[in-house]
């Protein structure tokens, strides 16, 4: 897993590359972690376009993050999903506390 981000404009962009299982869990929670608790942004934008793989355990991540900037009311959008990132955030209903922008 390999992760991207600036800030442009009161906007954190992140975007997430490679696998984000249970293998990479760990990683990308420590360094989502670190990316969100530097910076001046008023929400943040994940763009899963180069996200090939995510199982449960990556939702686990994503909900995580969500809660933590959920407390400071910094909104997190989805923008970019893969087929199989979209099947999983319809079914799981992800979309309705992490909206999808285009």
């Amino acid at each position: 897993m390999h992760i991207k981000n600036k800030v442009y404009n009161g906007t954190m962009y992140v975007v997430l590359c490679g696998e984000l299982d249970e293998h990479s869990a760990s990683h990308t929670r420590i360094v989502l972690d670190d990316i969100f608790a530097g910076g001046d942004f008023n929400q943040i934008i994940i763009d899963l376009s180069e996200l090939e793989f995510m199982d449960s355990t990556g939702i686990g991540v994503l909900i995580g993050r969500y809660k933590k900037m959920k407390t400071r009311n910094i909104p997190i959008f989805i923008c970019n999903p893969s087929k199989h990132a979209e099947k999983i955030f319809k079914m799981t209903g992800l979309y309705e506390i992490m909206p999808k922008i285009v």
